[in-house]
């Protein structure tokens, strides 16, 4: 097979199988053609006030400050006098869209549409606001319009400030806060002038939406136990208690106005969120008003088991805890509008202050509500399925549905409330059930298709290995079986299942993912004598032993590697036993696999390394005294490379080292000076940012200006590498990266001396031009030889170092956390797209320079490149199928979206590595040197 055709069929089937996981685990949950329903009880209230305090943490909320003060006074003042208070426990991804989503449209977004970012609507769905007669709503630019696009009409009516003011390097960042609330005490002022806004403001079903940002701003610059956080707390809580009274004093204190607030997510120590840490899914909640019951005194507040009531001196106030999409349905039925239809919601009764009867209608409404999604999921399963495969979900079905429907307003009406309330909890609960048991309908046969998928690919690459890079294809012309049977058989299975598909009316990806798998495995079976006949010579040839030998030791690191997902510290593990390589050698052969010097000092960085995995990951602490340390120590090292080992170079070279040090030098100053300037509040300087980018630009440039010879491109590349990972750190990242290219090295020289027992240094008269093709076929100049035991560990090596520069300094939770304390260097205002781009620059820097030695590896050993990523791609496959079984759709939400990230991030790396391989060819191969006048070569 031509490798271009092989390379687009890898990539084709590796984002079938990829993207396979969006379509079985994160299809919208959304359905439509719902009827509303309403809460079928007076509402209590005529207008709702919704305070969320972004990025608020339960804990520094209610808990007193160092002087045993409350943060929040006038709140605190509620929670004991006239409101309701508990816990809002959140779901990961916990951001700040998913977070709104959940509190004023009462679902779980999907990954789908928090990808799309945060202003844009992927799917349309209902929401209180939508509901509502009017809306008014201050905040966010990057929030408040996602609701005012999803709501049918013009009613949602936005104030938003500039983007520019959202700067977390920007000093006091209450003025996104103060913003909010002086813009509100404006329209109220104006409405008491103007009779046209006055008449709307007097209507029912109105809702004020304040969105704060301050705080959130203040955790990602100075941390939540800083004390511009604590300060926002309090700013916020007097400006509610201004707010309140300006509301109440505007509709002359009728007392029919509901209160709510709380947060969308709430912050780790280190000013992040994003993961499933306790800080970041803890979030407040106080409401109090019309509708909403007095505190109930208690001595039993600690029956959640978790001592925060204690902790809180909050042990004798009644505390309710929901999730965070209950806050929909509590907001719906306050100001009487319809539930929102895509709500999953349950309403918090014991919050309420009405009637026992008519908190059992409204929640038997809720029921209702969820019901009519369940309904309309299983006529959309049943309407594409077969009749006679159809399984219903048994616990509901329609008679049993309608009977439990009549038996609870049965109940309601002779007044059997609290069996009415028991049988509607259930109800709810089974209905829930019931929608994720249609919404994970077709799971079971397209998990057993990815699956049948994964075997069937690596089966196929395994017998193009054997095929092309072994003795046993050399003199085959076409990897064809002649048998036709094959053919028939497999032609005919395909039909079969297109058929079945199309009678289902399934999307196009369904017959995708069914199709593929017939389509690898007739690949495979038409190589099926070449296996037999590799199988025969590998028993001949007394090469099965080692064969075997050298799987298993691969198949146990790679299980280390899986498990260092959950647990990083197993990388140290796995480091350990790699720098006992050596050993191994020479137990096993009777011989060093290198000289000494080289053996001792791979045994000793491996061990170096080993250090970092079981550090705390790089995103918890900004240490900027570290990253200043690696930087010193970088040009220190790489000038006396310069002026000591290498001035045998010529002047143009060296000039350019020289240059990418000074380089170094600036971002260790530009980093020092930005940590100093926003800790004093002053900002990001100009200077430093222009300079940031500066060396960012120039950095990707300037290894084109050195030669291609192996050692000196390498130099020019880590150099060149080293100062935008610098200005992108926060800790010991740079400490990091100095230990794995010294490891890197003692691989190439391990590898280099393990071919060559003369001792040379890998610079000597390597040049990554002589084996920088991507062509190998078997009749180019760059094949040299077949398939090794040795690329066997060379594969898995490049595989290993690959998950130790990701996970290196971090972990699943740290990626998926957000602090823009990373990119301060750049830019401190806002752009979460800018933001995340630098971010995964950052963690590419590490794979590009592993990949680059990978490549380094190839030219020395004269192995042929395509086999060494055939067996990196089977390795990383038995990776992703293995997470694959590993995906979690039950427990909790953190469990869940882990396992997801697991399979995301093994089969991006895939897809990656094919990427980074061509990048990797130009950063080594290609030359500017035609620039420098009458120098193109050196």
């Amino acid at each position: 097979m031509i490798i271009w055709q092989f390379i687009v069929l890898g990539v084709a089937v590796h984002v079938i199988l990829f993207y396979s996981i969006f379509d079985i685990y994160f299809k919208s949950p959304l359905v439509h053609g719902m009827t509303p329903v309403t809460t079928g009880v007076p509402a209590p209230s005529k207008r709702l006030v919704l305070f969320v305090a972004d990025g608020l943490r339960a804990d520094k909320f209610f808990e007193l400050d160092i002087s045993g003060n409350y943060r929040a006074p006038y709140l605190r003042n509620i929670i004991e006098n006239s409101g309701a208070w508990g816990i809002s426990h959140t779901r990961v991804p916990t951001e700040s869209r998913p977070g709104h989503v959940a509190i004023i449209a009462g679902f779980y977004e999907d990954v789908s549409a928090i990808a799309k970012g945060w202003k844009e609507n992927p799917v349309q769905f209902d929401s209180v606001f939508n509901e509502s007669y009017h809306t008014w709503s201050w905040g966010s630019p990057d929030i408040l319009p996602m609701f005012a696009k999803g709501a049918s009409g013009d009613h949602v009516i936005t104030n938003s400030y500039s983007s520019e003011l959202e700067d977390f390097g920007g000093g006091d960042m209450s003025i996104l806060d103060n913003w909010v609330f002086d813009n509100a005490e404006a329209f109220f002022t104006s409405a008491s002038t103007n009779s046209t806004l006055h008449e709307m403001l007097q209507r029912d079903k109105v809702v004020f939406f304040f969105h704060l940002l301050g705080i959130d701003t203040h955790g990602h610059a100075h941390k939540p136990h800083s004390l511009a956080y604590s300060k926002n707390i309090n700013l916020v809580d007097s400006e509610i208690q201004k707010m309140v009274s300006m509301i109440e004093n505007f509709y002359g204190n009728d007392s029919l106005t509901s209160y709510v607030m709380t947060a969308d997510h709430g912050m780790t120590d280190w000013g992040s969120h994003g993961a499933g840490q306790p800080h970041e899914t803890l979030t407040p909640l106080v409401t109090w008003g019309a509708g909403i019951r007095k505190p109930i005194l208690t001595s039993n507040c600690g029956a959640y088991g978790d001592k925060f009531c204690t902790a809180w001196n909050l042990e004798s106030v009644k505390r309710n805890d929901v999730q965070q999409v209950d806050i929909a349905p509590l907001m719906s039925y306050l100001i009487g509008v319809p539930y929102p239809m895509n709500s999953i919601g349950i309403l918090p009764i014991d919050l309420l202050s009405a009637s026992e009867g008519d908190k059992a209608t409204a929640l038997l409404a809720n029921a209702e509500q969820i019901l009519a999604q369940f309904q309309v999921k299983m006529e959309q399963v049943k309407e594409r399925t077969i009749s006679v495969t159809f399984r219903p979900f048994l616990e509901l079905v329609e008679s049993e549905k309608l009977h439990t429907v009549r038996h609870i307003k049965h109940l309601i009406k002779n007044g059997q409330i609290e069996e009415a309330v028991k049988d509607t909890q259930r109800l709810i609960d089974t209905a829930l059930r019931g929608l994720q048991y249609y919404q994970t309908y077709d799971r079971l046969f397209l998990g057993a298709s990815i699956v049948l998928g994964f075997l069937g690919w690596m089966s196929y690459t395994f017998c193009i290995l054997v095929f092309e890079y072994t003795n046993i294809g050399e003199d085959r012309v076409e990897m064809v079986e002649r048998n036709k049977t094959f053919t028939v058989v497999f032609v005919a299975l395909a039909i079969i299942i297109t058929v079945l598909l199309y009678v289902q009316s399934l999307p196009f990806m369904c017959y995708t993912y069914c199709l593929l798998p017939v389509l690898l495995w007739y690949k495979f079976f038409q190589g099926w004598s070449v296996m037999t006949e590799a199988f025969q010579a590998a028993v001949e040839n007394q090469l099965l032993r080692d064969i075997i030998v050298s799987m298993s030791f691969c198949a146990v690191g790679l299980e280390i590697v899986i498990l260092s997902f959950y647990y990083r510290e197993l990388l140290s593990l796995g480091l350990v036993a790699l720098s006992a390589w050596p050993l191994v050698t020479y137990y096993w052969y009777g011989l060093w696999p290198a000289s000494t010097a080289t053996c001792i000092g791979w045994s000793v960085t491996c061990l170096l390394v080993a250090v970092f995995p079981i550090l705390p990951v790089a995103s918890k602490h900004t240490q900027y005294h570290l990253v200043l340390i690696s930087g010193v120590l970088t040009v220190l090292i790489g000038f006396t490379l310069v002026f000591k080992y290498f001035t045998t170079v010529k002047h143009s070279l060296k000039y350019l080292w020289i240059l990418q040090l000074t380089l170094i030098s600036f971002s260790v100053l530009t980093v020092k000076l930005t940590s100093d300037s926003i800790i004093g509040g002053k900002g990001l300087p100009l200077a430093c940012q222009f300079t940031s980018w500066f060396v960012l630009g120039v950095s990707i440039v300037l290894p084109m200006l050195s030669p291609t010879t192996l050692y000196h491109r390498l130099m020019s590349l880590i150099l060149s590498m080293f100062s935008p990972y610098l200005l992108l750190s926060i800790t010991y990242e740079g400490l990091f990266l100095m230990s794995l290219i010294s490891l890197l090295y003692f691989w190439l020289q391990m590898e280099f001396e393990a071919l060559d027992s003369s001792g040379r240094n890998v610079s000597e008269n390597v040049d990554f031009r002589e084996g920088g093709l991507v062509t190998d076929d078997l009749e180019s100049p760059t094949f040299s030889r077949y398939l090794e035991l040795a690329d066997s560990r060379r594969a898995f090596f490049f595989v290993f170092y690959m998950i130790v520069a990701f996970f290196g300094t971090g972990n699943i939770a740290s990626i998926n956390s957000f602090d823009p304390s990373t990119v301060y260097c750049f830019l401190t205002v806002f752009h979460p797209f800018v933001m995340g781009a630098l971010m995964f620059f950052k963690i590419l820097i590490p794979f590009l320079i592993v990949t680059c030695a990978f490549r380094a590896v190839h030219v020395l050993t004269r192995a042929p490149l395509r086999s060494l990523f055939l067996l990196v791609f089977i390795m990383s496959d038995f990776m992703g199928l293995h997470f694959f079984f590993l995906v979690k759709d039950y427990g909790s939400w953190l469990d869940i979206g882990t396992t997801i990230s697991h399979y995301v991030i093994v089969m991006l790396l895939n897809i990656f590595m094919l990427v980074l391989t061509g990048i990797s060819h130009g950063l080594t191969c290609w030359s500017l040197m035609w620039l420098i006048k009458g120098d193109k070569q050196s």
